[in-house]
């Protein structure tokens, strides 16, 4: 008999199971069909071996079968990005599965004991510390909801037999005997001889990597508190930072990175941001990029983000403040509290030169000025959208800068300008 690592806490979430139609993820949809009613599964379809298609159909009978929903993805692997094709095909599944998932939803995931243990050892084999060696955890959060393993505990020989043993159909995928990919080559050349010395193998690696799961917990919390010293809004104190040990520096700078949902910091972005990054005049910015994030110094404070284009210089649009506006590269202008302006306005990209009167003052003032006063971010100020009345007067940056006419008429209305830009940093 299989026994599942329970849901922690409350049982009621509904639930998502990846189903690839394999063994692994059709014994725990046949599990959980037995058990749940508020179940539904995703099939990634990938679209890179002949037979995608009859897989998704496969995946389409079994779900019919059981009477439970089925969502199949389509999605494209990008297999020249320079990662290899397994990474390129678990992100494209990922972002699939983070695209389907609902509010409070739990994500299954069919991984077993034997994986954990490939898992492990490919970890190790890539000199991870003890966060890597952790390899997977049995429930995380997971975008909108959360991830679970129940089956973590579970040896792949049971699956087999519960699966013989109520007559369960599944797909054997040709590409899991390529040994030409790490993990297949683990799991058919060394977990095998390693097996024959000492059966135990994958029981010991599994608890190594619960041992190193508990282990990186409690570093976890001591980086939190760390970071919660440091950070203010998205941005950490660079002088601050460097107080700290070495060791407990390269953590909470992952670990802040982390937070903010960027991709992983590479070793040689760590070493430099600590190193170059942290000694550049505050005066300059400088920067460490990777994968469409950056982590740039600015005024004593690191910040972090994605990468995100300027305004085009020539972008223009009227607006009357009833719909969001969108804005070039992602995030909108909104205008809430009242239906629309009196008169529309015109939304426009900085050129330089501009100036605006502000809330109390009797002239007028240069926004750069302003800006630079305000410490927003040179990059930051290269997105703020300018609204412009009819005769070309600065009415206001984003929200950042409204002026004395414009907050006026916004106070009166109970109004406020809402600018969503922010996860850029």
């Amino acid at each position: 008999m299989i026994t599942l690592i329970p849901l922690p806490g409350a049982t009621g979430q509904p639930v998502l199971v990846g189903l690839s139609g394999g063994l692994d993820s059709t014994v725990l949809l046949h599990l959980l069909a037995t058990a749940r009613h508020d179940l539904r599964a995703i099939h990634v379809h990938h679209g890179l071996h002949p037979d995608a298609d009859a897989w998704a159909a496969h995946c389409t009978s079994v779900c019919e079968s059981l009477g439970i929903p089925l969502t199949v993805a389509n999605v494209e692997v990008d297999a020249d990005g320079g990662r290899g094709l397994e990474a390129a095909a678990r992100d494209a599944r990922r972002a699939a599965f983070a695209a389907e998932l609902r509010d409070g939803e739990v994500l299954a995931l069919a991984h077993h004991r034997d994986d954990q243990a490939e898992t492990f050892l490919l970890r190790a084999l890539r000199a991870s510390g003890v966060d890597g060696l952790g390899a997977m955890r049995p429930w995380c959060r997971f975008e909108r909801g959360w991830m679970w393993r129940p089956l973590l505990d579970t040896a792949r020989a049971p699956l087999l037999q519960h699966a013989s043993s109520h007559g369960l159909r599944w797909i054997e995928d040709p590409s899991n005997t390529d040994i030409s990919l790490d993990r297949n080559f683990l799991r058919h050349e060394v977990l095998p001889l390693l097996r024959s010395r000492w059966p135990s193998v994958d029981a010991a690696f599994a608890r190594s990597a619960s041992l190193s799961a508990q282990a990186s917990a409690l570093l976890d919390e001591e980086d939190d508190a760390a970071l919660s010293a440091l950070r203010s809004d998205r941005s950490i104190d660079a002088a601050a930072l460097r107080v700290l040990s070495p060791q407990r520096q390269s953590r909470v700078l992952r670990h802040w990175v982390r937070s903010l949902g960027l991709p992983p910091l590479p070793a040689q972005g760590v070493e430099h941001i600590l190193g170059g990054l942290m000694r550049a005049p505050d005066d300059s910015v400088a920067e460490f990029a990777w994968s469409d994030a950056w982590v740039r110094r600015w005024k004593g404070r690191l910040h972090a983000g994605r990468g995100r284009a300027s305004l085009p210089a020539d972008w223009r649009m009227d607006w009357d403040g009833r719909k969001p506006l969108p804005l070039p590269g992602g995030g909108a202008l909104r205008l809430v509290g009242t239906n629309a302006f009196e008169q529309p306005v015109v939304a426009v990209a900085r050129r330089g030169g501009e100036r605006i009167a502000l809330p109390g003052r009797s002239h007028t003032h240069a926004l750069k000025h302003v800006l630079q006063d305000l410490r927003v971010p040179p990059w930051r100020r290269e997105r703020l959208p300018l609204l412009l009345d009819d005769g070309g007067e600065v009415l206001a940056a984003a929200d950042v800068v409204v002026s004395a006419r414009l907050q006026g008429w916004l106070d009166a209305h109970g109004a406020r300008l809402v600018w969503e830009d922010a996860p850029a940093g």
